[in-house]
C-alpha cells in the first residue's frame, strides 16, 4: 500500500483532534447560540491550528434538556443549529481544508422526548417495550436497586402507564436502553451508518462503558473506606461513594463493541474515540482499545482532574503503560464537561507561560490528542452568576458544585462585549467573561509569544517529529520535580522533560544528548551533563 494512503488511513494514530462545543463557537444567525454556519466559518481558524480533525459535540435534534446529550432525533440537525444540508456544507468545508470530522453519538441512552421510549413507556407489550431498561418496584415501591445517577438521586423514575421504574444514568429525562436487546443494537448500529454514508470520519461516544448493564438489578456496593473513589464525578457526588460493578462496564460490552468494529472497518480511514468514566478508567481504556478489534481510542478522566504534579503524570503514564499493550489512548486536560486546565491545573502559576508547557507536554505524550476549543488561548474557567446557569448538573449540586457552564462560555473572538461570538447587542446563551476579552484570538493572532501562537507552533513541531506522533514512550528519571521521557520512533530518539512549576530546576541528563531540537519555543541550556530548565519550560534533544 502506498505510504501516504496509509497515512490517510491511520490519521488517527497520534492525531490531534481539536474539540468544538457548537452552542459557544461561532453564531451565524444571531440568535445567541452557536450553529453549524458559524463552525463553518471558522475551520481556516481551526485548520491554521495545524490539527488533524475536529470533534463536534451533538448538533442533532434534542429538547435540549442537556444541551443535546438528549437526543430524540438521531439522523437530523436541530433547526437552532441549521440544516442537515448545513453539516453537509461543513463537512465538505472541512475536507477541503484536510481536516477530519468527528461527530460525537450519544447513544448508550436517548431523550424521552424519542419517538422509540414514546411508545415503549405506553404499555409493557408495544413492540419496543424492551427497549429500554424497565423494572419493576420492590414490593415497597422503591427502586428496584440502589444504583445512582450521575446528576444526583436515584437512577430511577417511576412512570404510571407501565406502574414500573426505568433506568436513567443521568437526568430523568434520558432513559437508558436497553442493549440486551439485540434490535436496540442493530438500530444504533443503523444510526451510526446514516452519518458514515454521509462522509463522517468517525465518532466520538458518549459514556462508552455505560452501554450495558447487568440483567439481575443487583446492588452496588460502597466504596470502602480510604480507596479511591470514581473520576469524572465530584467528591460532592453520592454517585461517587458506589462501587460501580453491576450498572456499567459490563463485560457484555466488549462484544458490542467488536460489532461497532466491523460497522467502522467497512469504511476505511474512520475511527472512534471512546469517553471512559470508571471505577478504574485506565484498565478500562487499555482493555476497550487493545486487540484491534474495539475501539480505535479512548480517554480517561486521568487527566481531567486536578492532581497535575510531575510525580502524578509519571504515575498515569507508569500504570496505562503497565496495562497497555497494544491499546492506543487519546489524552485531554480539558473538555466540555470539567474545568478549563488554566484554573484547575494552573491555579497560582503564571496564566502565560503555564499554559503553553502544559500543552507541550500533551502534545508529547505518546496517543493522539483532544484540544478543546479555548485551550489554544489559554482560557481561565468563566465565571457564570448562579442566575444565569444553564447546567442541570450544577443547579442540583451549587454551591459545592458549579457545573460545566465555566468551560462552556462563548468562543472569544473579538475583545469586545460579545466577543465577536454573536451580533452586538444580542445576549449569547451564557455570558462571556471578561477576562477572556484580554486573550481574545485577534490579540493573540499577531503576538508571536501567545499561547494562540505557542500552540500553533507545537504542533507543527509535533508534526515534523514522528518519534512524537507516533513512537514508543519509555519514562525517565529527571527528578521529582520534572517529567521527562523518551520517545523513539521512526528512526527517531527523542528526550522531552518538562518543567511545569514555577521554579527553575536542574537535573542530570539520565543519557547522552547528540542536539537540542529547534522550533519548539522553549528555552533550556546543557551544561555539560547538567539541564537546566528555567520556570515553566521544556526542553527537546535528539539522542545519539
Amino acid at each position: 500500500m502506498d505510504p501516504k494512503m496509509q497515512d490517510n488511513l491511520t490519521w488517527w494514530r497520534g492525531g490531534v483532534i481539536y474539540q468544538i462545543y457548537p452552542r459557544s463557537f461561532l453564531d451565524a444567525n444571531g440568535d445567541g447560540i452557536g450553529d453549524l454556519p458559524g463552525i463553518t466559518e471558522k475551520l481556516d481558524y481551526v485548520a491554521s491550528l495545524n490539527v488533524d480533525g475536529i470533534w463536534l459535540s451533538p448538533f442533532f435534534t434534542s429538547p435540549m434538556l442537556d444541551f443535546g446529550y438528549d437526543v430524540s432525533d438521531y439522523r437530523d440537525v436541530d433547526p437552532m443549529f441549521g440544516t442537515l444540508e448545513d453539516f453537509k456544507a461543513l463537512l465538505t468545508r472541512a475536507h477541503a481544508l484536510g481536516l477530519k470530522v468527528m461527530i460525537d453519538q450519544v447513544i448508550s441512552h436517548s431523550s424521552d422526548q424519542h419517538p422509540w421510549f414514546q411508545e415503549s413507556r405506553a404499555d409493557r407489550t408495544n413492540a419496543k417495550a424492551d427497549w429500554y431498561v424497565w423494572a419493576d418496584p420492590k414490593p415497597d415501591g422503591t427502586p428496584p436497586n440502589n444504583w445512582l445517577s450521575i446528576f444526583g438521586g436515584p437512577a430511577w423514575t417511576f412512570d404510571s402507564r407501565r406502574r414500573q421504574y426505568y433506568l436513567h444514568n443521568f437526568l430523568a429525562s434520558q432513559p437508558d436502553l436497553n442493549f440486551h436487546h439485540p434490535e436496540v443494537r442493530q438500530a444504533q448500529l443503523d444510526n451510526l451508518r446514516f452519518w458514515l454514508e454521509l462522509g463522517v470520519d468517525g465518532f466520538r461516544l458518549d459514556t462508552v462503558n455505560f452501554y450495558f448493564h447487568d440483567a439481575t438489578l443487583a446492588d452496588n456496593p460502597p466504596v470502602p473506606a480510604g480507596a479511591a473513589k470514581t473520576l469524572g464525578a465530584p467528591e460532592s457526588n453520592p454517585y461517587t461513594w458506589q462501587r460501580h460493578v453491576h450498572d456499567i462496564s459490563r463485560p457484555e460490552n466488549l462484544d458490542f463493541l467488536r460489532e461497532l468494529r466491523a460497522l467502522m472497518d467497512e469504511y476505511p480511514g474512520t475511527t472512534t474515540v471512546g469517553e471512559i468514566g470508571d471505577d478504574t478508567p485506565l484498565e478500562r481504556m487499555a482493555e476497550y482499545t487493545a486487540g484491534g478489534d474495539k475501539l480505535h481510542m479512548a480517554y480517561t478522566f486521568d487527566l481531567l482532574n486536578a492532581p497535575h504534579s510531575a510525580a502524578y503524570l509519571r504515575e498515569v503514564i507508569e500504570r496505562f503503560q503497565h496495562l497497555a499493550g497494544d491499546a492506543w489512548p487519546c489524552w485531554a486536560t480539558s473538555n466540555h464537561d470539567v474545568e478549563r486546565s488554566a484554573s484547575r491545573w494552573g491555579a497560582g502559576e503564571d496564566p502565560l507561560a503555564y499554559p503553553r508547557v502544559a500543552l507541550a507536554m500533551l502534545f508529547s505524550l505518546r496517543g493522539s490528542v483532544c484540544l478543546y476549543q479555548g485551550e489554544e488561548l489559554g482560557l481561565p474557567e468563566a465565571e457564570v452568576p448562579f442566575e444565569r446557569i444553564q447546567d442541570p448538573y450544577g443547579k442540583v449540586l451549587w454551591p459545592e458544585f458549579k457545573g460545566r457552564d465555566g468551560c462552556r462560555t462563548p468562543m472569544p473572538w473579538e475583545p469586545s462585549a460579545d466577543a465577536g461570538f454573536t451580533a452586538p447587542g444580542v445576549e449569547p446563551w451564557l455570558p462571556v467573561d471578561e477576562r477572556h476579552l484580554a486573550v481574545a484570538v485577534s490579540r493573540q493572532q499577531e503576538d508571536p509569544a501567545s499561547v494562540l501562537n505557542a500552540t500553533r507552533r507545537l504542533l507543527a513541531f509535533r508534526s515534523e517529529h514522528p518519534a512524537l506522533v507516533a513512537g514508543e514512550l519509555t519514562l525517565v528519571d529527571v527528578g521529582e520535580a520534572l517529567l521527562g521521557f523518551v520517545r523513539e520512533g521512526e528512526g527517531e530518539r527523542l528526550l522531552c522533560v518538562f518543567n511545569l512549576t514555577g521554579e527553575p530546576r536542574s537535573t542530570r541528563l539520565p543519557l547522552a544528548v547528540e542536539a537540542p531540537l529547534e522550533g519548539h519555543g522553549f528555552a533550556a541550556e546543557c551544561d555539560g551533563d547538567t539541564l537546566h530548565l528555567p520556570p515553566y519550560q521544556a526542553a527537546y534533544y535528539r539522542l545519539a
